[in-house]
């Protein structure tokens, strides 16, 4: 990573893990030349400071394809990376009208004070105390598991294996990924097994890891679609351009 970037993550603590999969914060965006954006499969509430100080607060759609990241004068931001049923239960939200792109939310959302976010630590501790006051008491146990399910298996399960474990019928399945973000569930299985993919190709393993990748040609295919490289290319990660790279592990 180029010195000029200082990049930080975090993992919830286990009482958020259903809701949110991580906290992160990035400054000297505008040091970035030509970075790319790759589908990570969550859904990103970003706070991004801008001239003269200001913040402004965005809701990402899921991106289903690489993308440049636009030029701006972004300063700094600071992201909370939702799984996705905090859509319905966190955020009350759809992103299925802005894939591939954001839903700007109002400067005050969650009546964060931005200027009191004086760093990492505490931007971290006040978004798990207002995300834990949002949790309800009810939540469809069948969309707990679905997630559960398809992020243990890194998206290599189909729909009718899900709807058979968690007892749900497959067109209310992929209806409830349509209406809320966009995409089917098995474009959505997609992009997990393509972010999978990336620790391992990040290490020179050119080779697909799944089983649902049927050959080495079909594994090249999917991972140039959804990164807009080949998977050497992509393994090279040339001036730190795709800075998911930052935070992958193998499991």
């Amino acid at each position: 990573m180029s010195h000029q970037l200082q990049y930080q993550f975090r993992k919830p603590n286990p009482d958020l893990e259903d809701f949110v999969y991580a906290f992160s914060c990035l400054s000297n965006v505008s040091k970035i030349d030509k970075g790319i954006i790759i589908p990570n499969g969550r859904v990103d509430l970003v706070w991004c400071k801008v001239p003269n100080q200001q913040w402004e607060v965005l809701l990402m759609g899921l991106e289903t394809q690489a993308k440049e990241m636009p030029q701006n004068n972004i300063q700094a931001f600071f992201s909370i990376s939702f799984n996705p049923i905090a859509l319905e239960y966190i955020l009350r939200e759809s992103i299925a009208d802005v894939l591939n792109g954001a839903k700007k939310m109002p400067a005050n959302f969650w009546s964060f004070e931005m200027d009191e976010i004086i760093d990492f630590d505490t931007f971290c501790t006040k978004a798990s105390a207002k995300i834990k006051t949002l949790i309800p008491a009810k939540i469809d146990e069948r969309k707990r598991q679905l997630f559960r399910i398809i992020f243990e298996k890194d998206g290599n399960i189909n729909v009718s294996e899900l709807s058979e474990k968690i007892v749900w019928s497959e067109r209310q399945i992929n209806r409830y990924f349509n209406q809320t973000l966009g995409i089917s569930l098995k474009t959505y299985c997609i992009i997990l097994r393509f972010q999978a993919s990336l620790p391992y190709i990040q290490k020179g393993q050119l080779a697909p890891q799944f089983d649902n990748f049927t050959d080495q040609s079909h594994f090249i295919k999917e991972i140039k679609k959804l990164s807009g490289v080949s998977p050497k290319e992509l393994s090279k990660n040339e001036n730190d351009r795709f800075l998911q790279f930052l935070v992958y592990t193998v499991k």
